[in-house]
């Protein structure tokens, strides 16, 4: 229905689950020779790192503003880049079905290449925690020609998540995934998240003693297939998939997606990763394109025991009133939330709110001022979830 006036300037009382990404906000294309691009990792002082698993090399576009060049020309298929504790490159070389440092020399150094005596199927992403500990991902769709799978438990074959420790010890976490793949922790570590690259499903689990993972739980999903994955400060996750880069909120909703089809429909986004010296500028790797762009990166703040127990909407005040009142409401728990206004007959006049929203207190202003709203009774409807509450308020002119 045609709204029959302008109105409706929102306040909230805390900035809560909302798109990072800013309005005007645009990708910018900064590379696009590639073969097939992958692994991006920034590190300060020196630019961001790529890698071309196709000609098994690693570029490098420098932090000062400078062209794309060659880091490293023979990188044996390196797909997933980080950097250890100490700022040193850490590469899945899939060519050689392992996971090597780069040494501040420029040579390699092997840190696994098999469990239980038997090769990995090609490792592929992985992250390195504060404890110096790496999570990685092994499936089994970039084996090397001629390779088979030889990781065999109890007649099946594994495409495994690890642990490789400080010390050098290898665990296995998860032997369930068909196609593990992205992998990135919460901010505080205590989550560990790991796609099912080829049904789009994005997994959780509890990081338990530094060292396991514990109650896992399906926390989102993308169509028709998930790739890598980041985290922002906020906790944002941003997953890599089929048209662009999917943003979910720490509680598994989705906020936004960058879609990437503005710079080419023919290629999907393959992994991404904050970088300049603000961490603000997210890059994204295509298939031969390297892109990037500005994003705010502050959503959520948690409030904890200051959220509200219970859903509520009060009463709007002043009331009667003219030309502006408040209506606040609260939310005890995330939902889809709608705040609507209606005149006495049923018809919608103005939409208020519409959008996802955190757990919080929450205050929208409404006005009538330079409208044609006659006086009288209304009503305005908040929703969230299954939850739904009405009252009235009191036009005066």
């Amino acid at each position: 229905m045609k709204k029959i006036f302008y109105a409706a300037l929102l306040i909230t009382s805390f900035v809560f689950a909302q798109s990072p990404i800013p309005a005007g906000a645009k990708l910018e294309k900064v590379f696009s020779s590639g073969k097939q691009l992958e692994g991006p990792v920034w590190k300060d002082g020196v630019g961001l790192l790529f890698s071309d698993i196709i000609p098994a090399k690693i570029y490098l576009l420098p932090s000062d503003g400078s062209a794309v060049k060659t880091y490293m020309e023979k990188s044996d298929s390196s797909n997933g880049l980080t950097l250890d504790n100490k700022g040193n490159l850490i590469l899945t070389q899939m060519g050689k079905r392992r996971i090597s440092r780069q040494e501040s020399g420029g040579g390699i150094t092997v840190l696994v290449d098999k469990y239980l005596g038997k090769r990995f199927n090609s490792p592929n992403d992985l992250v390195v925690k504060s404890d110096g500990s790496l999570f990685f991902t092994d499936p089994d769709f970039n084996i090397p020609v001629g390779g088979t799978k030889e990781i065999l438990i109890n007649g099946v074959y594994v495409r495994g998540i690890y642990r490789l420790s400080p010390k050098g010890n290898l665990q296995l976490l998860d032997a369930t995934f068909d196609k593990p793949n992205g992998i990135c922790f919460s901010p505080d570590e205590k989550k560990l998240y790991v796609n099912e690259s080829a049904k789009g499903e994005i997994y959780v689990w509890d990081v338990v003693n530094d060292s396991t993972i514990e109650n896992k739980k399906l926390f989102g999903k993308v169509t028709p297939y998930a790739d890598g994955m980041k985290v922002d400060p906020s906790g944002n996750l941003y997953c890599t998939g089929s048209g662009g880069i999917s943003i979910f909120s720490p509680a598994g909703l989705l906020l936004d997606k960058i879609s990437t089809t503005s710079i080419t429909s023919s290629e999907n986004p393959s992994n991404c990763t904050w970088g300049d010296a603000d961490r603000k500028t997210l890059y994204i790797t295509m298939k031969t394109m390297l892109l990037k762009i500005k994003l705010t990166a502050t959503g959520i703040e948690s409030h904890g025991s200051n959220l509200p127990q219970n859903y509520n909407l009060l009463q709007n005040y002043p009331n009667p009133f003219n030309p502006t009142t408040v209506i606040s409401y609260h939310l005890a728990s995330p939902a889809n939330v709608s705040l609507k206004v209606y005149d006495s007959l049923g018809r919608e006049v103005d939409t208020l709110i519409n959008k996802f929203q955190q757990p919080g207190f929450y205050d929208a202003q409404f006005s009538i001022q330079n409208s044609q709203l006659p006086s009288g009774i209304y009503f305005y409807t908040l929703r969230a979830g299954s939850f739904s509450q009405t009252r009235k308020m009191v036009v005066m002119k």
